[in-house]
Parts: C-alpha cells; sequence; structure tokens
C-alpha cells in the first residue's frame, strides 16, 4: 500500500471530543496523519506530539540579514561610493540609517518567514491541493490516518476511531 494515498477519516463534531479522541487513538499505537479543523483548536498541537515550530529563529536570522545588509549598503553607499555632507553631519552616521535599516529588517524577515513557510509545507504553485472532506471548511473535525503507516487492519483502525466519538467513519483513496 503506497503512503499517502489510502486514508481513513474520522469526523468529529465538536472539539473536546477530538481532542480525547486523538489521545486515545494515540494511545492505542494509530499514528495520526493529520486533524483538519475549520478554526484553531487549543491545546490539538500538544495533544498530537507536534514539537515547537522553529519559524521564529528564521524570522530572526532573515531580520538580522536584513539588518546587516542595510547598514552595509548605506555605509557602502554614503561612506566609500559617493560620499556626502548633508547638514553639516558625517557621511557615515548612524542615526540617519535608523529609518532604512527597520524597514529592511522588516522587509527581509517578512519575505523569508512567508518563503521558509512555503518551503517546509510543500506549498508549491502547481501542486493540488488534498481536500479529505468538504466539511472541514464549515463546522466538521477530521483525523486522517495514512493506512499505509499503520500496522493495524483498516477494521480495527475504523473500530478504534468509532469508538472515540467519532460521527462518521470514512474511507478516502487518491489517485495521482
Amino acid at each position: 500500500m503506497e503512503s499517502n494515498k489510502n486514508f481513513v477519516l474520522g469526523i468529529y463534531d465538536d472539539e473536546d471530543v477530538l481532542l480525547k479522541a486523538v489521545t486515545k487513538v494515540r494511545e492505542s499505537g494509530v499514528k495520526i496523519h493529520e486533524v483538519y479543523s475549520p478554526f484553531p483548536v487549543h491545546g490539538l498541537d500538544e495533544v498530537l506530539g507536534y514539537k515547537r515550530t522553529r519559524l521564529p529563529i528564521a524570522a530572526f536570522l532573515f531580520g538580522l540579514l536584513g539588518t546587516t545588509l542595510a547598514l552595509t549598503m548605506q555605509t557602502w553607499m554614503l561612506g566609500f561610493d559617493w560620499p556626502m555632507i548633508i547638514g553639516g553631519k558625517n557621511f557615515a552616521s548612524i542615526p540617519p540609517f535608523v529609518p532604512v535599516t527597520f524597514e529592511l529588517t522588516v522587509l527581509l524577515s517578512a519575505l523569508g518567514m512567508v518563503g521558509t513557510f512555503m518551503i517546509v509545507s510543500d506549498l508549491k504553485p502547481y501542486k493540488k491541493p488534498r481536500l479529505m472532506d468538504i466539511r472541514i471548511t464549515d463546522d466538521k473535525h477530521v483525523m486522517a490516518i495514512d493506512l499505509a503507516k499503520n500496522k493495524l487492519t483498516v477494521d480495527q483502525i475504523k473500530g478504534i476511531i468509532g469508538d472515540s466519538g467519532a460521527t462518521e467513519v470514512n474511507d478516502k483513496k487518491f489517485e495521482d
């Protein structure tokens, strides 16, 4: 069985039932592919066992790159390439550099975070999104279980999901 092709979906109406179900399903040894929800569910990341994101580290590094680039660019342009004395100040004075430095820091930090997020999330312009169930955009929570990554049979997984409080248990197959 190929990975990311065949799924069992547990559909839940309530986020509290979903949180208890995720705990119960994980304790039974089933590996959860993903949980889809129409709104953020507080505590779902911890229950799923997700680690804290490293996106703030990337933001800091991109911001540091923006600061360094802005200061280097301004120092080179106003200090060596075309030195000017404006208003009686030295050509390599730091206070006039602050606005440009701030703007370039924010710009590179924001663009870097967007690019990093898109790369990590595997978001490509030509990629067709996989929609597990259309109701996740409205009012349902969906727990997707990849059958290729679990050792239990389909009937065992469906039984575990059904016992965890799911209102529906469905199969989903994707074709490439």
